[in-house]
C-alpha cells in the first residue's frame, strides 16, 4: 500500500486461503490451463501396498508395480524421483525387550538413527550420539528400527540396482558447500538415475529426463494432526507429481498407500483441485476454520513444565471471558518440549466479520494483565495471526 505496487502469487496448488481470496474478489484470478508447451498431465496410479504385502509382492518398501516401472524407465534411459518425506535411516530404535526408544535429553522426541554416520540424532534440537548397540535402559541388545526414511531408500535401491547410480537430497545430503547444487548438476547431466528425496525435490526444478516419479508413503502425511493435513498434502504430491514428464513424454507417478480410496488421493490422481478446495472448504466451515475465520495461536514456552500449565490455563480462562466458545485449548503440541522448554497452545478462532481492532485490543489487554502477574512474567509468550 506504501507504493501502490501489484502483487502476483503464482501456484498450481494455491493455499485454500489464496484461493478463497481470490473466489471472494479479495484478489484477481488468472487461471493457466494447460502446462507449458501443452505437455499432459502425467498419469498418475494409486497402489495398495496393504493388498500388496499380503499377497507378498513387496521388496522391502517397494510394490511390484514400483519397480516394473523403474526398470521400464531405466530400460529406456529415462531418470526416476522418488520422495521420502523424511530423512535419515529410521525415525525409531526400539528395544525389543523393554520396548524403550532412545530419547533426545532436551526434547519430547525420539532419535533418529542415521545409518551412514552410525548416529542418533534429534531433529529438533541437533543433539547427537554414537549409535547403541545395547538398549540404555535394560541393557539388551535386542534393537530394532521402526520407520524409514531416505537413508534407508537409498540402502535398498543400492541393493536392488546394484549398477545404477542412486543419489539422495536431503538437509543431511546438501549440507556442505554446493551440495545442494552438486546433486542437481549431477542430476541434470545424467549422472545419477534415480533420487531419493524429501520435500527439497517438489517444488522449483525441471529434470527433462525424468519420466517417473515415486511416493513411497501417502498415509504419513494424510495422518499428520493438522486441521491443514490434507490440504498440505494435496499440494506436497502434486508438486512432487509435476516432476514427470515436464517436456515432451508423459509422465508416470507411482503413489503408495493403504488407502487408495482416500478422497484426497483420488482429488491427486485426476489433478482435481477445485474437488479438494471445495471439500476442505466445507469442512473447514462447519469447524470455524481458516478461510472462513481467522485464527490466532498462542504460544506458552518455559523450562518449568507447571509454569507454563498454569500460565497457558490462566490465560486461556481470560480470553473465554471474551471470545466464548471460540477458544481450544490449552494444549500440548505433538513434541511438547524443544530445547528443554515445554510448550502449550491455545488457539483463537476469530470471525471474519469480527472487528480486528476490538479483539487486538481484548488480547493485547489480557497478555499486559498476564505480564503483571510475577509468577507469568518469565514465560514466553507469542501471538501468532494467521498462523500457517
Amino acid at each position: 500500500s506504501i507504493h501502490k505496487t501489484n502483487v502476483v502469487l503464482g501456484s498450481a496448488t494455491p493455499s485454500l486461503e489464496s484461493y478463497y481470496n481470490a473466489k471472494t474478489d479479495k484478489y484477481g484470478l488468472v487461471e493457466i490451463l494447460h502446462r507449458h508447451n501443452n505437455v499432459q498431465m502425467p498419469e498418475i496410479e494409486l497402489v495398495d501396498i496393504k493388498d500388496k504385502y499380503k499377497r507378498k509382492k513387496m521388496k522391502g518398501h517397494f510394490s511390484d508395480r514400483l519397480l516394473e516401472e523403474i526398470d521400464l524407465a531405466i530400460e529406456n534411459k529415462e531418470q526416476v524421483i522418488l520422495f521420502q518425506n523424511r530423512r535419515g535411516f529410521s525415525p525409531i530404535v526400539e528395544c525389543g525387550t523393554c520396548g524403550e526408544a532412545t530419547q533426545c535429553p532436551s526434547c519430547d522426541v525420539s532419535l533418529t538413527y542415521h545409518q551412514h554416520k552410525k548416529q542418533l540424532r534429534c531433529h529438533y534440537c541437533g543433539y547427537q550420539m554414537a549409535m547403541q548397540y545395547a538398549c540404555l535402559s535394560c541393557g539388551s541388545n535386542d534393537l530394532d528400527t521402526k520407520g524409514f526414511g531416505t537413508e534407508q531408500l537409498e540402502k535398498e535401491l543400492n541393493a536392488l540396482y546394484p549398477d545404477l547410480k542412486i543419489g539422495r537430497m536431503d538437509l543431511d545430503s546438501t549440507r556442505g558447500k554446493y551440495g545442494y547444487q552438486k546433486i542437481i548438476t549431477a542430476f541434470e547431466q545424467h549422472e545419477i538415475d534415480i533420487l531419493v528425496g524429501t520435500q527439497m525435490l517438489t517444488k522449483g526444478l525441471d529434470f527433462k529426463n525424468v519420466s517417473l516419479v515415486g511416493v513411497l508413503s501417502a498415509d504419513s502425511m494424510l495422518n499428520f494432526p493438522d486441521f491443514r493435513a490434507h490440504e498440505r498434502s494435496f499440494q506436497l504430491m502434486s508438486q512432487v507429481a509435476g516432476r514427470a514428464g515436464r517436456f515432451e513424454k508423459k509422465g508416470k507417478v507411482i503413489i503408495q498407500t493403504y488407502n487408495p480410496y482416500h478422497n484426497i488421493l483420488q482429488q491427486v490422481s485426476t489433478h482435481d483441485y477445485v474437488s479438494m478446495y471445495n471439500e476442505q472448504l466445507d469442512q473447514r466451515y462447519a469447524y470455524k476454520y481458516p478461510p472462513t475465520n481467522k485464527l490466532i495461536k498462542i504460544t506458552f514456552k518455559h523450562r518449568d513444565y507447571n509454569k507454563v500449565e498454569r500460565g497457558a490455563d490462566w490465560f486461556a480462562k481470560s480470553l473465554r471471558l471474551s471470545f466464548s466458545k471460540n477458544v481450544l485449548g490449552p494444549e500440548f503440541p505433538g513434541v511438547a518440549r524443544i530445547r528443554n522448554e515445554y510448550i502449550k497452545h491455545v488457539l483463537l478462532k476469530v470471525p471474519n466479520g469480527q472487528s480486528a481492532s476490538k479483539t487486538k485490543k481484548a488480547i493485547l489487554s489480557i497478555k499486559n494483565s498476564f505480564m503483571s502477574v510475577k509468577d507469568f512474567r518469565p514465560i514466553k509468550v507469542i501471538l501468532n495471526v494467521d498462523a500457517y
